[in-house]
């Protein structure tokens, strides 16, 4: 996928904010520190599109990133973070709800995983109720650099048993760091948007 180009378009956090017009959108999920804006970056080829932060929980809004003037990106707030209040969290958890089940323009949920750990209850959870509403999902393990070559069968078997993966959801092993599973994501994203 050749990115000409890339910009963040608007951080919504009701639907009257979310952009016009019909273009395809793909959902960004995952607890906290997971990797999403690094996932956003080495997909498009930049450095910081997408801010990248020591302290979890940054993201509060649903960030939308126009890409090639196609489709969207979409940054959902990261789960997990104990340091926010239980009525902060209500609210993220209300404002990702309705955007995930009431948005006709969302193709396809990336739900991304630490493939160092098994799935936390909260990754859990978000699968389930991506299952429960019938989205398309694609598990993308990130951070595959960190594990060496030879245990990335173990760690993978690890996860899809704990999510009790759908045969038809894709399953992407990532690492930003490295490229690897880039193009694979590619083809899979464009694939969930034909």
């Amino acid at each position: 996928m050749n990115i000409k180009k890339a910009e963040i378009v608007i951080s919504a956090v009701k639907p009257q904010q979310y952009p016009k017009g019909d273009l395809p959108e793909i959902a960004l999920a995952g607890r906290s520190n997971v990797g999403k804006s690094s996932f956003i970056n080495k997909m498009i080829h930049r450095k910081n599109l997408a801010r990248t932060s020591s302290k979890p929980g940054k993201t509060q809004t649903l960030n939308f990133y126009l890409i090639n003037d196609q489709f969207y990106f979409v940054d959902v707030p990261g789960y997990g973070y104990a340091k926010v209040s239980k009525k902060e969290r209500e609210a993220w958890g209300k404002m990702i709800e309705t955007y995930l089940t009431t948005r006709i323009q969302l193709k396809a949920v990336v739900l991304l995983v630490d493939v160092r750990h098994p799935p936390t209850k909260d990754d859990i959870m978000m699968y389930e109720f991506l299952k429960y509403y019938k989205m398309p999902t694609i598990v993308v393990a990130t951070k595959a650099d960190k594990v060496p070559k030879g245990k990335w069968s173990k760690h993978v078997k690890i996860i899809k048993k704990a999510l009790h993966l759908h045969p038809n959801d894709e399953f992407i092993l990532f690492s930003a760091e490295t490229g690897y599973g880039k193009e694979e994501a590619w083809n899979v994203l464009l694939k969930s948007m034909s």
